[in-house]
């Protein structure tokens, strides 16, 4: 039986994406998908879908959705926490769990804690492929709702019912280790002053961020004369660092264009560009040099550090312990207070994202 989620608001760049469209930028169709593709899986698999299902993508926060007629179950992914709000009132939900929304009941997204990225999975969701993708490239209205961002009122078809609400025992630790990178494949435009400041100086994530790139901000990084600022057209993929004639580098993301004109000084590793791809405005970034060797070792390694986060999924409340939200939930006693004559809190506190 499908249910219905109504997007209510989308907030701010709301979209559906799932792992993207990968092979076909040879025909001049980028990558797309989710920018955090494994928080995507995440939330995929604490509901039991597919792990390359759609889901909801935002950036900054402000999504509203609303469950109609039936009840939908949908998971949380990203450092944000919700409200969701019913017959009885308000309660905090936090992220890396699932929940299941009754009729009439909204989720609000509240803004997120760390990052520019959040996903909404639903559980069962059906939404058309095009390509092989039901990932939405909004530049070339291809894939998701009519190929647009969401818009109020939209609607998502999803599996009514709940499998019982399950939770990411550990979530996942916001790593401050610097981005890594295998320099070129334009390294030899730059001299090796260029070279070393992007490797030892930070560098400062610019408001102007999309789906499409990301601008940086620091040290100059100088093109050699004889070589000059610009190249004929060649392949770019997401991570390339290009390098325009101001000296201020950009970073290609899931939605950049296939192909450019400007050098590229580098590409940063596949199992780091999430992490980049996530950073707010304001964030610090630094560079470190590898090997193609070692970056093919740390694909490998994220591959199975996701295995075992997925693999640490439970059930929300386990024998033993206390589900605190679903207790303040189901207000059994008015009032309810503490032992200090206190009003109990909604919910623990956000997680720490750091393993203790």
């Amino acid at each position: 039986m499908s249910a219905v989620l109504e997007v209510v608001s989308p907030g701010a760049m709301a979209s559906i994406q799932d792992l993207g469209r990968p092979g076909l930028r040879r025909i001049g169709v980028p990558h797309a998908g989710a920018l955090e593709p494994g928080w995507l899986r995440l939330a995929n698999a604490l509901l039991g879908n597919a792990e390359d299902a759609p889901a909801i993508e935002f950036l900054a926060g402000g999504l509203v959705l609303r469950a109609r007629e039936l009840p939908v179950q949908i998971a949380l992914a990203g450092h944000f926490s919700a409200v969701l709000t019913g017959a009885d009132g308000q309660r905090r939900v936090d992220s890396w769990r699932s929940v299941t929304l009754a009729p009439g009941e909204t989720l609000r997204c509240g803004m997120l804690s760390a990052g520019r990225v959040g996903y909404v999975a639903l559980a069962g969701i059906r939404v058309p492929q095009q390509l092989g993708s039901a990932s939405t490239y909004a530049r070339a209205r291809l894939g998701g709702l009519d190929g647009r961002l969401l818009t109020p009122a939209a609607q998502l078809l999803a599996t009514a019912g709940s499998n019982g609400e399950k939770r990411l025992r550990t979530p996942p630790v916001d790593a401050k280790a610097a981005i890594r990178v295998v320099l070129g494949p334009q390294d030899d435009y730059f001299d090796a002053g260029s070279i070393a400041r992007l490797l030892s100086e930070p560098y400062r994530v610019l408001a102007a961020a999309d789906r499409m790139g990301m601008r940086l901000d620091g040290p100059l990084l100088r093109h050699r004369p004889e070589k000059g600022s610009e190249i004929i057209s060649d392949a770019t993929v997401p991570g390339s660092i290009q390098v325009p004639g101001q000296g201020q580098p950009i970073v290609l993301l899931a939605d950049g264009q296939t192909a450019g004109g400007y050098p590229k000084i580098a590409t940063v590793i596949s199992a780091d560009l999430p992490r980049l791809a996530v950073m707010a405005p304001g964030q610090i970034v630094r560079f470190a040099a590898m090997s193609v060797v070692a970056a093919e070792q740390a694909a490998r390694a994220r591959a199975a550090t996701l295995r075992a986060l997925i693999a640490d999924i439970g059930p929300l409340a386990e024998a033993g312990t206390l589900d605190l939200q679903a207790i303040y939930a189901a207000n059994l006693v008015s009032g309810v207070v503490d032992a200090r004559g206190e009003e109990p809190p909604v919910s623990s506190a956000p997680y720490s994202w750091e393993r203790n």
